[in-house]
């Protein structure tokens, strides 16, 4: 990683959170900062590093690296130490994750509306999950970093014009014309600054009052009126009335004026995620300091690539895809490599097996798994596993496919005695229509009416809350 000239890279302060570090409770003493950092450095220059894009210039690419290097950090270490803690509780069933948010931000979107919808939307599904199966739901979104996208081709076609594929707004621009899809390094500071936008107006949301749970009314204002929103207003109004109980016996409701709320993206693109990657003052370790939560996806972990390199030398709670076809062996592997002191909380499994294999792939994996030793977070996304192309030519998903898939990870879990932690969406707080099936009966037909994602389908509003009281019911029986 580069810095200005004669700058140490900078310290991750623990702004206002609890110091006491996910570091301290696994017995680790402070390591040399300086040379973790150079570690990782050289590891850049060594290792090949799958779906990163051809930047034509490499001059502009050093002093934008030098830029985002010399950048405050979007989040900080103690942040990422106690989302380590509450991932260590989802592990064991003491909580559930909600991970949510778009398959891929662009700048446009980046308003406050649709910041302040997704959310709403997240809310109030974490409301639901809460009320219906009595646990508490750790809220991490998909936001405030995810502008860049792996792809299958590096290439587009289209009418017999062949382009660089589009790989997210960090990198070009979804126009198809040559222009637009030249990699552009310059993309990476402005993915920066939407980023810090975003970070900014989602903790003024979730700190300032609009979260405090006795305004679980206000979070269904603006949506259109359909049956999810029916029926989460009756669990509003249940948990008004229990609210009111608690008011009545003298309950001190100054916790839940806010809630916690964590910012997560794919560690894709390793010329933004390295510049910031800082020291943290407090134990000399590296974090990422671009979002809380960063996985790696099942196109780049590679055990001898340089993603999990990288992620195996920062400090964040990680997350590994995991397909139907990962080797039992390499995952053994991959634990050793990225939690090698086995930190409760450190090691998060996103499974993405498709509605119909998930039976039939996981059981193995999560019994290989534990029987390790290994406690990792098991946590379903039961969207990538299930996108084909409809009739019409749109990319989409159907709903019942990735409620089956849902359903197929519980019942893994149930027959093993093991833990499922969580689930990982793509959502919007909008009403698209981009996602088949669901309440509305959305068809091949509809989905040109409101079809604006610039990558893979996402679940509308109404879906998203009728896949968290699908979910509630099955939390409540497992």
């Amino acid at each position: 990683m580069r810095t200005r000239a004669g700058a140490p890279p900078c310290d991750v302060y623990a702004v206002g959170v609890n110091t006491r570090t996910a570091t301290a409770d696994a017995g680790l003493e402070p390591v040399d900062g300086s040379e973790a950092l150079a570690a990782l450095t050289a590891a850049a220059t060594e290792l090949e590093a799958q779906q990163q894009p051809a930047w034509p210039d490499t001059a502009a690419l050093a002093e934008v690296i030098e830029t985002l290097a010399s950048y405050p950090p979007l989040v900080f270490a103690g942040e990422c130490d106690i989302l380590t803690d509450r991932m260590a509780k989802a592990a064991v069933g003491e909580a559930f994750v909600l991970q949510g948010g778009d398959c891929a931000e662009t700048f446009a979107s980046a308003t406050a509306d649709n910041i302040r919808d997704r959310i709403k939307t997240i809310l109030q599904m974490a409301a639901v999950l809460t009320y219906g199966a009595s646990v508490p739901v750790i809220k991490i979104g998909r936001m405030a970093g995810q502008y860049a996208k792996p792809r299958s081709s590096t290439v587009e076609t289209r009418e017999g014009v062949t382009l660089p594929a589009f790989r997210g707004d960090m990198v070009n621009d979804f126009a198809f014309h040559e222009t637009a899809r030249i990699p552009d390094p310059q993309r990476l500071v402005r993915a920066y600054h939407a980023s810090s936008a975003t970070l900014n107006l989602v903790r003024a949301f979730t700190t300032g009052g609009f979260a405090d749970l006795r305004h679980v009314h206000d979070w269904n204002r603006g949506f259109v009126a359909n049956s999810a929103n029916q029926r989460y207003e009756k669990i509003a109004k249940d948990i008004d009335k229990a609210m009111r109980f608690m008011w009545a016996c003298g309950a001190d409701f100054d916790a839940m004026r806010t809630v916690e709320f964590y910012a997560a993206h794919e560690a894709l693109l390793l010329d933004y995620e390295r510049p910031l990657t800082r020291i943290d003052s407090r134990s000399g370790r590296l974090y990422d300091t671009s979002g809380h939560f960063v996985w790696v996806g099942e196109r780049t972990r590679q055990l001898d690539g340089a993603h999990v390199d990288f992620v195996s030398r920062i400090s964040n709670p990680i997350g590994v895809k995991l397909g139907p076809k990962a080797d039992i062996d390499e995952v053994l592997r991959l634990i050793d490599k990225v939690d090698p002191n086995r930190t409760p909380g450190r090691l998060t499994f996103i499974t993405r097996m498709g509605a119909g294999t998930i039976r039939d792939a996981l059981p193995a994996l999560v019994d290989k798994v534990t029987a390790s030793g290994a406690t990792v977070t098991w946590i379903c996304d039961p969207m990538h596993g299930n996108t084909f192309e409809s009739p019409s030519g749109y990319k989409t998903r159907d709903f019942e496919d990735i409620v089956e898939e849902v359903r197929g990870f519980f019942e893994v879990h149930q027959s093993l005695g093991t833990i499922p932690g969580g689930i990982h969406v793509e959502l919007t707080g909008n009403d698209v229509t981009e996602c088949l099936g669901g309440a509305e009966k959305i068809i091949d037909s509809d989905l040109e009416k409101r079809y604006e994602s610039v990558c893979d389908p996402r679940l509308n509003h109404q879906q998203s809350l009728e896949l968290a009281f699908l979910v509630a019911e099955m939390l409540g029986q497992a």
